[in-house]
């Protein structure tokens, strides 16, 4: 598997552009993917000078109903004509940062025959699928840091629903691309037993110093997998785990290009 990162909060050197989101181009066996669009369409101008042809993308992933992973999807509309983009039915629910900040996808992409809706299991190909972990029950609360979701017309914190994950067997290694893992990445380890962990662990609100914070990175040191994450984690928290995962652990920004 070879992962190119179009769109992350750091960036690898000048030449690319960074902001808040995440986008990540993956070729894995036959399959070129595009998890995840970004907040703008940053995620286009970093494709190109990776080399990567948006056009010639088999299929698309949305990894949960956000702005900052869904706010390039009209223009990946427009550039590839023909790639399904999975998102969970969930995902045009509206969702808030607080009360009234609106985070949600763009709904005027709602109505999109390229868009497919899943449920919580789909089996993309042989060696791929997506899979919510709705109804899975936590061994670690979930937490959601301000943000809401509205259900029968009252604002109250988020279930996180709209969030899947992709699972890609290769080289007889479980890989896990997960966007932001709202629902705990402690939760998703334990779910999902990957080899390998791609995605934001949603920690930039917890102080770098916090003792939470070293649990975590034990237990998922305890966990054999390794770890490359982004966005979401914050980078003194990612540098305060790395003092304890050492290289089961590292951090991706846009414009890096890694192979597993």
């Amino acid at each position: 598997m070879i992962v190119k990162v179009l769109c992350e909060n750091t960036s690898l050197c000048d030449s690319f552009g960074c902001e808040h989101g995440l986008s990540l181009y993956i070729e894995s066996g036959e399959h070129k993917i595009l998890f995840d669009m970004g907040q703008t369409n940053l995620f286009e101008a970093n494709a190109k000078k990776l080399g990567i042809d948006l056009a010639e993308i088999d299929f698309a992933v949305l990894s949960h109903g956000h702005y900052d992973h869904s706010g390039g999807l009209k223009r990946f509309l427009e550039i590839n004509k023909s790639a399904p983009v999975y998102l969970s039915r969930y995902a045009f629910e509206p969702h808030y940062s607080g009360t009234e900040r609106y985070i949600g996808v763009d709904q005027s992409l709602k109505e999109s025959k390229r868009l497919v809706f899943t449920e919580d299991f789909l089996q993309i190909a042989e060696n791929m699928q997506l899979c919510s972990c709705n109804g899975n029950p936590p061994l670690h609360p979930v937490e959601c840091f301000g943000l809401n979701m509205i259900d029968n017309g009252r604002i109250i914190p988020e279930d996180f629903r709209h969030e899947q994950y992709l699972t890609v067997i290769e080289n007889g290694k479980k890989i896990v691309i997960s966007g932001c893992s709202h629902k705990g990445i402690l939760n998703i380890a334990n779910w999902l037993k990957p080899d390998i962990l791609i995605g934001g662990f949603h920690f930039s609100k917890i102080e770098p110093c916090a003792p939470r914070l070293h649990t975590a990175a034990e237990e998922l040191l305890s966990t054999g997998a390794k770890y490359y994450t982004c966005h979401c984690t914050g980078t003194e928290q990612f540098a305060s785990m790395k003092k304890i995962m050492g290289n089961k652990l590292e951090y991706i920004s846009a414009g890096t290009v890694f192979e597993i």
